[in-house]
């Protein structure tokens, strides 16, 4: 490990855990192709208890639980057993009964049509099916305030089953999109996401504390959630919101894992699909994957519908950004360093990741807090992200 870089983000870290604009406890970590460069700790697990944060703490991790799922899609592409461009329903038939939203009648009632174009496992792993988030759209947020939808967060199938926003491929949503993905993978394979994960993914990489389900090893180690109140200050939330009993393996956002568990499978995507113990994606797959899918189509800013769950977000607004089989592309050299064509995305917790195949660099930074896009967390992770690189460019210039 470089001794300038472990300074630096030490120091990040303390500062960030300490004075009135904080964040509870934090794990970063950032990876080469070889492994590890740093890994780091500070705070608490959970805000005034005495349980310090450790680089093995567990953490619900989100949406960054969707490239994994996006991975488990693309080993069955490769065995010829999926095709992303026949009609998902081929796989899971319920998805086909699904409807586009056109409005509200004004009474409230949804005005529902029949979708004129099938919804495919391509556009469920690129966000254009038509699928969102309640706390990223207004319309979905009607659906569970007036209608009755249950939460995606809840983890159960009737959650799933939500009308479209738009005609599937027309549009890019952020959305649930890589559940259905997830329900895709449990069709074709016949077992349990999870499952299909431990077998293909976790236990080639050794990543042995990932699950949809903790064990009592993980539980021990969990980190708890917190709440950023509008004065700044934090709230300690005793319960996880992401069930332990899940009636769907969540594709889009139900994994616990530790950071040092997601720098294994950053690194295999670094090292075009070979992990540390097995290869997990051939390269002409990775290569594949990595490109933008959306073609004229950009990424948008999320919009914080919901503000105790999100504030508004983007990444580096103003620049262009696609996204790929499934991460976020950003098509122009980042301000931390990052350059064009990388790949990242973030989990609603106030989790962040990067995968540059260019420089053969990648980072995690891990937190537990709502709202997502928290400020703190946000530009602490950037900070790390740029000195990162800017140690990176110093090594290789000496």
């Amino acid at each position: 490990m470089n001794p300038g870089l472990t300074s630096s983000l030490n120091h990040l870290l303390d500062t960030v855990t300490a004075g009135q604009q904080r964040v509870p406890g934090v794990v970063a970590a950032i990876t080469g192709r070889d492994g590890l460069l740093y890994e780091g700790a500070s705070g608490q697990r959970m805000s005034g208890q005495a349980g310090a944060m450790t680089t093995d703490s567990v953490f619900a991790m989100y949406s960054t639980t969707k490239a994994i799922t996006a991975t488990a899609v693309l080993q069955l592409v490769e065995e010829g057993r999926l095709d992303l461009d026949a009609p998902a329903r081929t796989y899971v038939p319920m998805i086909g009964e699904l409807k586009v939203l056109e409005g509200f009648d004004s009474d409230g009632t949804p005005r529902l049509r029949a979708p004129k174009n099938h919804i495919t496992t391509r556009m469920l792993l690129l966000h254009t099916a038509g699928f969102g988030y309640e706390f990223f759209n207004e319309n979905y947020n009607r659906l569970v305030q007036e209608q009755g939808q249950p939460s995606v967060i809840g983890g159960s199938l009737a959650a799933l089953k939500t009308p479209l926003l738009f005609e599937p491929g027309e549009q890019w949503e952020y959305g649930s999109s890589m559940d259905w993905a997830g329900l895709v993978v449990e069709a074709i394979t016949g077992k349990r996401l999870g499952d299909v994960m431990r077998q293909r993914i976790f236990e080639p990489l050794g990543m042995t504390d990932t699950a949809f389900t903790m064990t009592p090893s993980m539980l021990q180690r969990r980190a708890g959630m917190h709440q950023r109140e509008e004065d700044g200050s934090l709230t300690a939330i005793e319960d996880s919101i992401v069930s332990q009993e899940p009636e769907v393996h969540m594709g889009g956002h139900g994994l616990f894992s530790t950071v040092k568990d997601y720098c294994l499978f950053i690194r295999a995507w670094l090292n075009d699909g070979q992990g540390d113990h097995g290869r997990i994606l051939r390269p002409e797959t990775i290569r594949f994957a990595e490109k933008n899918g959306l073609e004229n189509l950009k990424v948008k800013a999320l919009p914080g519908v919901i503000p105790s769950i999100s504030n508004t977000a983007e990444f580096f607004p103003g620049m262009p950004k696609s996204w790929a089989l499934s991460f976020m592309i950003n098509e122009q050299d980042a301000p931390t360093g990052r350059p064009a064509g990388s790949l990242a995305w973030a989990g609603l917790a106030n989790l962040y990741y990067w995968i540059d195949r260019k420089n053969g660099i990648g980072g995690f930074w891990a937190t537990q807090i709502l709202p997502f896009a928290d400020p703190v967390s946000v530009n602490a992770y950037l900070d790390l992200e740029t000195a990162a690189y800017r140690h990176l460019i110093h090594q290789a210039s000496s």
